[in-house]
């Protein structure tokens, strides 16, 4: 059987533009039944606003409608998760936002049957959460910075071994 390439995960021998290498790389898009559902109700509604309408105007509805649900799919699946290795220094960065993985006192994966309670009952109201409820798992990134009012991440993820493993490898020795 052939072996092809994920295509979310990104090689750490491509630098960019600004001199980072990318260790790894990570798009949370939405499932594909998600797609079809959505266009399946936008088409139903786009049908039954072109009932009754003549010539030209039979087809707006559609022109109109159909976009939308391919904007909301796009738009739910923006959120990026990377370990980048950057002039400045290695860094996690989920969306826009960053932390350097030298404040990362440690990471763990939580698997699907712990995630309702680290969302639920266990979560600090401080701590930063990038959460996709189609992503069945997550990981959590305990942080060491005096500074920093945030006592931990948890980011959905696909691929929790690799990017632990990432950010393992990203981490500076102490």
């Amino acid at each position: 059987m052939p072996h092809f390439p994920d295509p979310d995960v990104v090689p750490s021998d491509q630098p960019s533009a600004n001199g980072s290498s990318t260790v790894f790389a990570e798009r949370l898009w939405v499932p594909i039944w998600w797609w079809v559902a959505a266009l399946f109700v936008a088409g139903l509604l786009a049908a039954e606003l072109h009932m009754g309408a003549p010539g030209v105007r039979a087809w707006l509805p559609y022109l109109l409608v159909l976009p939308i649900p391919i904007w909301a799919m796009f738009w739910m699946s923006r959120l990026r998760v990377e370990v980048i290795d950057e002039k400045d220094g290695r860094h996690l960065r989920v969306g826009e936002a960053h932390l350097p993985v030298d404040v990362i006192a440690r990471a763990a994966e939580v698997p699907a049957s712990a995630k309702s309670a680290a969302l639920g009952r266990q979560l600090d109201p401080a701590a930063f959460v990038q959460h996709r409820a189609w992503v069945k798992t997550m990981i959590l990134v305990v942080l060491d910075d005096p500074d920093d009012p945030t006592p931990y991440w948890l980011v959905s993820t696909r691929r929790p071994a690799k990017l632990l493993a990432a950010i393992d490898g990203a981490r500076s020795p102490e």
